[in-house]
């Protein structure tokens, strides 16, 4: 996968997955849709910014990422979306780690800050296996349908980020290098005709 700026065309398809999430009755953290929130003509200013989430081969929008940085603290947080079609393939993984290098390796963030609600063992795990820690579970509960949910707040820094996934965070300016895991040939199997031209 890769991330590259949302274009007017891109509106259609992230309304769609609004559209998708709301069938699915997906839970929606703070309240809100990711798509809902930033699809609008965004006003970026300094690092806060809207990255289409695009598969490589196909140039396909599976999703999109939402920046909000505080220059002044050298912190960042986002908002991450994956269309229902698209999800449990790995492109939220790849589009985080991606992100994470690109803001701790050229931007020189120290730390990225998420809130994220503590019914969604997804993401959870998902946080916790890119090297985000646990920073506590303030007490903002909101009641929806009989349910309490309540954030968690994780937090990962440059430094541990640069422990965990040491290739990415060496990587400084190679574009074929940012691309994930997607972007990779993959060997061929054994489904492969044999008569196939290599």
């Amino acid at each position: 996968m890769r991330l590259r700026e949302i274009r007017a065309a891109d509106h259609r398809t992230l309304a769609g997955f609004d559209r998708d999430s709301a069938r699915n009755n997906d839970p929606q953290v703070g309240g809100y849709r990711h798509w809902a929130a930033h699809r609008g003509d965004p006003a970026d200013s300094g690092d806060d910014f809207h990255f289409a989430i695009e598969k490589l081969r196909t140039a396909t929008l599976v999703g999109s990422i939402w920046v909000q940085a505080d220059a002044s603290a050298d912190r960042f947080s986002y908002g991450i979306g994956i269309g229902v079609h698209h999800r449990r393939c790995g492109y939220a993984a790849d589009a985080v780690a991606t992100l994470l290098a690109f803001m701790f390796g050229h931007r020189r963030y120290r730390e990225c800050e998420v809130s994220i609600n503590g019914g969604n063992f997804a993401s959870l795990a998902l946080h916790g296996d890119l090297g985000f820690h646990e920073e506590g579970r303030p007490r903002d509960t909101e009641l929806q349908c009989g349910e309490v949910r309540y954030p968690v707040l994780m937090s990962i820094t440059a430094d541990q980020f640069a422990a965990h996934h040491p290739v990415l965070a060496a990587a400084r300016g190679a574009d074929r290098r940012w691309r994930g895991r997607h972007g990779r040939i993959r060997r061929r199997g054994r489904h492969w005709p044999l008569d196939q031209p290599r």
